[in-house]
């Protein structure tokens, strides 16, 4: 192709290679246009052949696909040589031309028309020139438009390019070469093939490869049992023969040289393929064995009344689920009072056991966690059975533990009594009549029980409608109807006022919890521990509020006693190991306070005197554990300030030292380092009235509560 046709020698030059490439792109979007069905075809039988499809398929469907094929390239052949049509250079100049401003091509070709001969007028000639000329500089090849979606509505040339994609991932070039022994028919090819094929394929969830048996070269192997054989017989039907004695088959079998043939390994035997390269194997099926699940520890009662039930399970191929049954277990139960007559049948309590999410299934421990102290069994005596399951269906099942099903417990005198009349409704509604004459007679005098006239009113309206049902019989809906403002009773009898206040401590915790682990700012942590003391505060009141005028109940230690400075000087520690930075130690003091104000009891203003309680032991333990660590504190703070401070200064150094150990219970200094003691100190040092206790008394017993815990 020759630029310099039609056009000035130096704009030849300046465009030999803009030409040469638009010319190209012109040439390419004409043979695409008229020839994409072509390699579309032409790549869907590459990738048949490069995936061996013609090996596997039969003869007859082979030379189908193949005439198809071959009509379908001529016809897109045909179609692309009476569309194409090459490009001239004047379509690729013009194509050019267009790309630039002013069409520039055009007019360093043309001549001029008028003004020949005026000096003025050649002159404004040879600038229009030399000015597009210069345009002609910043010529480019102009883009080829490849966009076929026009003439190709339903993409087919793009699930002839993914099929050739695949091909080249999944096939072998070196596979097309086999299609010369198709005209040659199958005799020659099984002559270089092998004359049989068998393979033993695992259950799936064995998790075990499949096992060609032509590689095995060993006489015996072992293989799960549930294992499918498959065996291929090829050439003329009766030369090869199989025998087997692992599928225990007595019906439907077939001839032993049947072309193909499938069995499950059942049990141990042989597998023996008779004739020209047979082989023998001693097959060992290996049983699948049932999951094993057991109880890892006696059921126990969480926080709120929580089940939990430990338990570890183990399986050779992985537990896939397990489940707890829960039954009545009438003959440990006191049958007194409503529970005389016989219990109502009821379902047994069934929970899905939880898996393990992360970790191998074949030996696992976990905690069975659930609510159940609405249950009507909730506090009674049960038995309890643990179920695991494999993916082969097999079951295992444990020892049963004989436990009482947790549930909350009550220790206010009259939600307790109203909790026991609600079992015994639910027990057997034939217990209606005994439990309205029980709540009458708790009601009877109701400014001497209830401090809550609200809670009053709501008994009241409960045993009238329960009542009202006597004649025509206590039906499924009243029963459950009953027990649930019955429930609803009993808590806020026991919560009394507590509840708004409760909730808005454990709110103020997990906010300042969140904010310990996703390091929020000194301003935020201080502006939280503030809500924290508001929080702590009102709840305390609420609660000494609901200690006055009745006897508190509590079981042998699960309650702890506390004064108000006691939280105090916990909160102080809180926040110090904060300012300090010490997040992770503050966030287990965290974690203490919070279970300790789930189970704590107020008795404000006692400090202690007399035999220590239950609580009070736990509290000094806890008290003890942080003299300590405020003791180690101390001591790296004033190795500190003796490197730092001058040599006259070590003396007062020392002198605080022995002041702090004196007083069994270190004071921080300031930063200043004069040994005064900061704010803080005068709230940690309520430890130090234990002194005068220990001088009167002098049993270690006597001593009064630590203003502080140790993380």
């Amino acid at each position: 192709m020759s630029v310099k046709q039609g056009l000035p020698a130096q704009a030849a030059r300046r465009l030999k290679w803009p030409l040469r490439l638009t010319f190209a792109g012109l040439l390419a979007e004409r043979v695409g246009r008229a020839f994409w069905p072509l390699w579309s075809v032409l790549l869907i039988v590459l990738a048949a052949l490069m995936l061996g499809l013609h090996d596997m398929l039969p003869l007859e469907v082979v030379w189908t696909g193949a005439v198809l094929a071959a009509l379908g390239a001529v016809a897109a052949f045909w179609f692309g040589a009476r569309r194409f049509e090459v490009p001239s250079l004047s379509e690729a100049i013009e194509r050019l031309d267009q790309t630039l401003p002013g069409r520039p091509i055009a007019a360093v070709s043309d001549v001029q028309a008028i003004g020949a001969g005026d000096a003025a007028s050649e002159a404004v000639w040879d600038a229009h020139l030399e000015r597009m000329a210069k345009r002609l500089e910043d010529a480019k090849a102009a883009k080829a438009d490849l966009n076929l979606a026009p003439r190709d509505p339903f993409a087919l040339r793009y699930v002839a390019l993914l099929a050739f994609a695949v091909a080249l991932i999944f096939g072998s070039v070196f596979r097309v070469a086999t299609v010369t022994e198709i005209a040659t028919g199958g005799g020659q090819a099984l002559a270089t093939g092998p004359a049989w094929e068998g393979w033993v394929e695992p259950p799936l969830y064995t998790g075990q490869p499949s096992l060609y048996l032509n590689d095995i070269d060993r006489a015996s192997f072992e293989v799960p049992a549930g294992s499918r054989v498959t065996v291929r017989f090829y050439g003329e039907v009766g030369a090869l023969a199989l025998h087997e004695t692992v599928s225990e088959r007595t019906e439907g079998v077939p001839p032993a040289s049947e072309a193909v043939q499938s069995f499950d390994v059942m049990t141990d035997g042989v597998i023996r393929i008779e004739g020209d390269g047979g082989r023998e194997w001693q097959i060992e099926a290996i049983e699948d064995m049932p999951p094993s699940i057991e109880f890892d520890g006696p059921i126990a009662r969480g926080e709120r009344g929580t089940m939990e039930a430990p338990f570890v399970a183990s399986d050779d191929h992985g537990v896939t689920g397990g489940r707890l049954e829960i039954s009545l277990d009438l003959t440990e139960i006191d049958r007194r009072y409503g529970q005389t007559v016989d219990p109502e049948e009821r379902e047994t309590i069934v929970l899905d056991l939880p898996m393990t999410i992360s970790g191998d299934r074949t030996q696992f421990s976990e905690t069975a966690i659930d609510d159940f102290s609405e249950h009507p069994w909730a506090n009674l005596q049960v038995s309890a059975e643990l179920f695991a399951f494999d993916a082969a269906g097999q079951e295992g099942l444990s020892a049963p533990q004989f436990a009482t099903l947790p549930g909350r417990r009550f220790f206010d005198p009259l939600a307790k009594a109203v909790i026991e009349q609600r079992r015994d409704l639910l027990w057997n509604r034939s217990n209606g009549p005994r439990v309205a004459q029980v709540l009458r007679a708790v009601s009877f005098t109701p400014d001497d029980i209830f401090r809550s006239e609200k809670v009053y009113l709501k008994l009241r309206f409960a045993l009238r409608r329960l009542e009202a049902q006597f004649d025509a019989g206590l039906s499924d809906e009243i029963v459950t109807e009953t027990a649930e403002v019955l429930w609803d009773i009993a808590l806020e009898i026991e919560e009394g006022d507590l509840s708004d206040a409760m909730e808005r401590l454990r709110r103020a915790q997990d906010r300042l919890s969140e904010a310990i682990e996703n390091g929020a700012t000194d301003d935020e942590i201080a502006e939280l521990m503030q809500e924290l003391r508001e929080a702590m505060q009102d709840y305390m009141r609420q609660l000494a509020e609901q200690s006055q005028g009745q006897e508190q109940q509590q079981a042998q230690g699960e309650m702890q006693e506390m004064t108000s400075q006691d939280l105090q000087d916990m909160l102080d520690r809180l926040q110090e190991l904060m300012e300090q930075g010490r997040m992770a130690e503050a966030q287990q003091l965290m974690e203490q306070l919070r279970q300790m104000m789930e189970n704590m009891q107020v008795t404000q203003g006692q400090q202690g005197q007399g035999q220590q309680s239950p609580g009070e032991q736990a509290m000094e333990g806890l008290a003890e554990t942080l003299r300590e660590q405020q003791g180690l504190s101390d001591e790296a703070f004033r190795d500190l300030q003796e490197q730092f401070q001058p040599e006259g200064q070590q003396g007062q150094s020392q002198e605080n030292s022995g002041r702090s150990g004196a007083q069994g219970r270190g004071q921080q200094l300031s930063p200043g380092g004069d040994g005064s003691p900061q704010p803080g100190d005068q709230q940690q040092g309520g430890g130090q009235q234990s002194q005068g206790q220990q001088q009167g008394g002098g049993e270690p017993g006597q001593q009064g509560q630590e203003g502080a815990l140790a993380d």
